[in-house]
């Protein structure tokens, strides 16, 4: 893999306006994904609860968001070949020709390393050793395992679950208690998420020989197992607040709600019958349920904490 630009450094993109080369970096980013990690990265904050506005709140946000958007970049510029060959990804702005290979590459190392010194900085050595095996886990262990193992979608689980404790251990300076629960319910809640994503998507994937568990098993049956294992632990895990942290009964029951409604689609999606449709459900029902079940738990922190 070479670092210099390739023939995605295009005539094309040195004429694009100001305004358009913004946006294609900015979306080298992935803004959405990036939120999702700064959302997470709040809520670990939140649920510590040491104060509001303390002086690390604004830079554990802001180191999160660099790095989060440099592990895209990296991402981006280290998959750009098998990129240009899916019709999901073919017209990000690398395999494009919009944005080089090298300026992605350069982009991605100075947002990680802007975001890993705010954090050393302006909060701790914990949070900053999370936020590098963030980086860590998902450049070097889950992107290359995307074009060898089925498992791959569990490493990248760990590597998405790791920002909530970025946010918790800023706050406390520690792991621990509600933290590792947070940590959990993010990384059981990827695995019927992704799953849903990569069977819709399988033809994608196996175009470029990735060999997530909708490729190598093309009736869905293991990747549905899966889903619905997982929707399982993730369940259980989300009712651990009421043990770990004292949260109030009125959360159990609105999280035995929310689960139910996840296992109701997770059982669905492990039903013979029409799996795209069924996929389709279980999708849009994680991306509902993560902020709701995170809302439910902040709020209960806020209302009810000791």
């Amino acid at each position: 893999m070479n670092v210099p630009a390739t023939a995605s450094s295009s005539p094309a993109g040195s004429a694009a306006t100001p305004r358009a080369r913004f946006g294609d970096y900015l979306e080298l980013t992935k803004p959405r994904l990036s939120f999702l990690s700064v959302v997470t990265t709040l809520v670990g904050y939140l649920c510590a609860w040491p104060g509001w506005f303390a002086g690390e709140f604004f830079f554990t946000i802001l180191g999160t968001a660099a790095c989060a958007g440099g592990v895209a970049a990296l991402n981006q510029w280290m998959e750009s070949d098998t990129d240009g060959q899916m019709e999901r990804t073919a017209d990000r702005p690398i395999p494009a020709g919009r944005v080089s290979t090298g300026s992605a590459f350069v982009l991605g190392w100075v947002l990680c390393a802007a975001g890993l010194g705010m954090l050393f900085v302006k909060t701790n050595g914990v949070a900053t050793l999370f936020a590098l095996l963030t980086i860590a886990t998902y450049l070097a262990l889950y992107t290359p395992a995307k074009r060898r193992s089925p498992r791959a979608t569990e490493i990248g689980a760990v590597a998405g679950a790791f920002p909530p404790l970025i946010g918790w251990s800023a706050a406390t300076g520690g792991a621990g208690g509600l933290g590792l629960v947070l940590f959990g319910i993010l990384l059981f809640w990827q695995i019927p998420h992704f799953m849903a994503v990569a069977w819709t998507y399988r033809q994608d994937y196996g175009r470029v020989h990735f060999p997530m568990l909708p490729v190598i098993d093309p009736s869905g049956v293991r990747a549905a197992r899966w889903s619905f294992v997982n929707t399982l632990l993730l369940v259980a895990t989300s009712l651990l607040p009421r043990w770990i942290a004292g949260a109030s009964l009125a959360y159990v029951a609105v999280t035995a709600l929310l689960g139910a409604w996840f296992l109701w689609r997770a059982v669905a999606f492990l039903r013979r019958g029409d799996r795209d449709r069924t996929a389709r459900k279980l999708f849009f029902c994680s991306i509902i349920w993560l902020p709701l079940q995170l809302g439910v738990l902040v709020a209960d922190r806020f209302l009810f904490a000791p």
